[in-house]
C-alpha cells in the first residue's frame, strides 16, 4: 500500500465531490491548531503593550509624601470645626490674668479703671460681668476709688438678680424681698446666706475679678462660694 503523504488543506478537499468525515476532523484539528496560535501571539502582544514602563512607577517615598498632605488636607478642616466644640466646654471665666477675668460693661467692653472713675461717683454700685458671666457690681468708695471687692448680684434665696436700691443703701430682691446691706451681706430674709464676693483687681488699667477664696471679712466665716 502506497503512503499518503497530504497536508491537512489536501485532506480536506475532495476530488471526488464525496464528504469525508476523517478529512473534515482533520482539517478542523488544523484549523484550531492555527488559531491557537495566533491567540497566544496576540495575547502575548497585549500584555506587552498595557505593561508600564518602571520609570514612570512612583516610588514608595513619593507615595508616603502623597499620604501626608492627604492626612494634612482633612485634619485642617477637622481642627477647624472642633475647635469651637471644645471651647463651647470651657467656662466663660476661665480667662484672664492670674486666673482671673476682666470685667465687662452693659455693651461687653472691657472696663478700665480711670474711665470707669470719670463716670461713676463715689457710693456707686453698677453691674458689670463678672467670674463665670455672673453680673457683679463693680463698687466705688466714698474717696472715689474702686473697692477691692466685687458683689456678685446672684440672690442666694432662688437665684434672682438683685438690683441696688441707693435711696434705701441696699440691696433688696424684687423676687422674695429678701435684703443686704451695701456690701452685700444678709440683712433680712429669706435668703441665708450675704451674696458672694471676687477680688476686683486693676491689671494693666483694666478691672479683674478674682476668686474670693478668703474669710469673708463681712461674717468672719469661710466663704460659702468658695
Amino acid at each position: 500500500m502506497a503512503s499518503i503523504s497530504a497536508t491537512p488543506s489536501q485532506l480536506c478537499s475532495s476530488k471526488s465531490g464525496i464528504f469525508n468525515p476523517c478529512q473534515a476532523l482533520m482539517c478542523k484539528a488544523a484549523k484550531i491548531q492555527f488559531l491557537g496560535k495566533e491567540k497566544e501571539r496576540g495575547l502575548r502582544v497585549a500584555c506587552q503593550a498595557t505593561s508600564i514602563p518602571a520609570d514612570r512607577v512612583p516610588d514608595m517615598g513619593k507615595r508616603q509624601l502623597m499620604n501626608l498632605l492627604l492626612l494634612g488636607a482633612l485634619s485642617l478642616p477637622a481642627t477647624t470645626m472642633l475647635v469651637p466644640y471644645a471651647a463651647f466646654f470651657v467656662p466663660p471665666g476661665s480667662g484672664g490674668a492670674g486666673g482671673g477675668t476682666v470685667a465687662k460693661d452693659a455693651v461687653g467692653n472691657d472696663v478700665i479703671a480711670e474711665e470707669w472713675l470719670k463716670t461713676h461717683g463715689p457710693g456707686d454700685r453698677t453691674l458689670t460681668q463678672g467670674l463665670k458671666g455672673d453680673p457683679t457690681y463693680l463698687v466705688v468708695e466714698m474717696d472715689r476709688s474702686l473697692a477691692t471687692y466685687g458683689i456678685n448680684a446672684v440672690c442666694t434665696h432662688l437665684g434672682c438678680v438683685v438690683p441696688w436700691n441707693a435711696a434705701e443703701n441696699k440691696f433688696i430682691c424684687p423676687c422674695h424681698g429678701s435684703q443686704y446691706n451695701n456690701q452685700g451681706k444678709v440683712v433680712r430674709g429669706p435668703a441665708p446666706l450675704s451674696l458672694a464676693l471676687a477680688h476686683a483687681d486693676i491689671d494693666d488699667g483694666k478691672v479683674v475679678f478674682v476668686p474670693w477664696v478668703e474669710t469673708d471679712f463681712r461674717t468672719g466665716d469661710a466663704p460659702w462660694w468658695a
